[in-house]
């Protein structure tokens, strides 16, 4: 998996944000805030990073247990998919 071509990553106002540009904005034209976990799956995701190297990395970075953290992790990248966020590789 891997980050639509387009789609970036940017600390607007203290706040982290997804914005497109070029031919992603014709599909997407907004911006997306991301809480500081949604950031650190973005930047895994975008770094090469599987499903369960996030989920590791979150689990050395916040004292959450490794269940619940899957299951965000894992919820986040589908939603990504089904907003056409993600594509294969």
């Amino acid at each position: 998996m891997k980050i639509k071509e387009g789609l970036i990553l940017r600390n607007i106002a203290g706040s982290t944000v997804v914005v497109s540009t070029g031919e992603a904005s014709l599909d997407f034209y907004g911006m997306i805030k991301l809480n500081q976990t949604g950031k650190v799956v973005w930047e895994g995701i975008d770094k090469g990073l599987s499903e369960k190297e996030i989920v590791l990395k979150l689990l050395d970075e916040y004292d959450v247990e490794k269940d619940i953290i899957e299951s965000d992790v894992h919820n986040m990248i589908n939603q990504m998919y089904e907003a056409g966020f993600l594509v294969d590789e």
